[in-house]
């Protein structure tokens, strides 16, 4: 039998592509370094949807004899505004909304980014779980700027677990999967008008984008 030579050409076309595949098996099971952790966010709320504002609930401190007031509104500009006047008469002194119990599914998510314009004063982010409505709120400060929008980021390991405005000893851990309730919060012990413009709120992870194999092979050959 006569031996192949290599200088045949489809000899070395054979050759060549065998070594490209195999190439390319061994690189796919190596790190490439242009994998990146890029930010994946989903919208929970906004106000495009006039019907929005239908979706929230207030709650002020007149469950507790207070007399703030507090209204949510829809702009012009298809944001909401969440507005009133606190008080801290009759030992009340907070005014807040929250969304109507919901299930919003953010057990893969890493936290919540607020796009806000507020006054000056101090908010709290809440949340609650689907069976906890009425229990335990989780929770979480931010400053405002007087007519400055701001993009806050808040992992959800900064929300602090509270009841009727006091920490809770040994409570359990925020179960993302159950959060069935957003809502805002003022109680700063600042008597006076407030209002917080709300543009949006999001969920966001990391995630690790990986570069194509076309990416990773063009200009270049692998023998």
């Amino acid at each position: 039998m006569k031996s192949l030579r290599l200088g045949k050409p489809w000899v070395v076309r054979s050759i060549l592509v065998g070594v490209f595949v195999l190439g390319v098996i061994m690189v796919s099971n190596l790190p490439v370094r242009g994998d990146k952790t890029v930010s994946e966010e989903i919208v929970i709320f906004d106000f495009n949807n006039s019907n929005q504002a239908q979706n929230w609930l207030i709650v002020n401190d007149g469950v507790m004899g207070g007399v703030s007031q507090s209204n949510l509104v829809l702009t012009p500009d298809r944001t909401a505004l969440f507005r009133g006047n606190v008080s801290l008469e009759n030992n009340g002194g907070f005014a807040s909304v929250r969304t109507y119990p919901a299930d919003y599914d953010l057990a893969d998510y890493e936290g919540l980014i607020l796009h806000v314009k507020g006054d000056g004063h101090r908010y709290k982010l809440r949340l609650r779980t689907n069976n906890n409505l009425a229990g335990i709120a989780y929770q979480a400060d931010f400053q405002t700027r007087p007519e400055t929008w701001l993009r806050i980021r808040i992992p959800f390991e900064q929300f602090v677990p509270v009841y009727r405005g006091f920490a809770v000893p040994n409570p359990p851990e925020l179960d993302r999967a159950e959060i069935g309730q957003i809502g805002f919060m003022i109680s700063d012990k600042q008597a006076g008008p407030f209002q917080l413009e709300i543009d949006w709120l999001k969920a966001y992870r990391q995630v690790i984008q990986e570069p194509s194999v076309d990416k990773l092979w063009r200009g270049k050959i692998p023998w």
